[in-house]
């Protein structure tokens, strides 16, 4: 059954360009978000990343869908060798110098439902300290 997307909106004392960056460059990734060897902010690439909690590590596996420049990407994500498939969007909304931030996970419900870590809240928990914290403090610190 289709479930509502997890959305979740911050905003940041930072502007849009400077978001932009640090969601779409991969040196500026690795120090708030994930590790990523490779990123281009281009329809059609690839990347993939290790990820997990407990010392389990999930591939994720990923594929960049949709880009506005300074406004919107939108990638897939999988995890390697479990069933399903999501996609999370970045929307950038500029407001002053300030910029809000809505990112959007859907598709949590295609995932292994008898595993804990591919639960909604699972996902709320990561995503709400990735841009409520990890990602906030990067931009405003800058």
């Amino acid at each position: 059954m289709k479930q509502e997307p997890f959305v979740i909106e911050q905003t940041y004392n930072a502007p849009v360009d400077r978001v932009w960056k640090a969601i779409t460059d991969k040196d500026q990734m690795k120090q708030w978000y994930f590790d990523l060897k490779e990123f281009k902010p281009e329809v059609g690439f690839e990347f993939q990343f290790e990820g997990g909690k407990d010392g389990r590590v999930y591939v994720h596996l990923c594929k960049i869908t949709e880009v506005i420049i300074g406004k919107k990407l939108t990638h897939s994500w999988q995890y390697k060798d479990f069933e399903g498939n999501s996609f999370v969007t970045w929307e950038l909304f500029p407001e002053g110098d300030k910029t809000r931030v809505k990112l959007t996970h859907e598709g949590l419900e295609t995932f292994p439902q008898n595993n804990a870590d591919f639960a909604r809240e699972s996902f709320a928990g990561g995503w709400t300290y990735i841009t409520g914290t990890s990602l906030k403090n990067f931009v405003e610190k800058n």
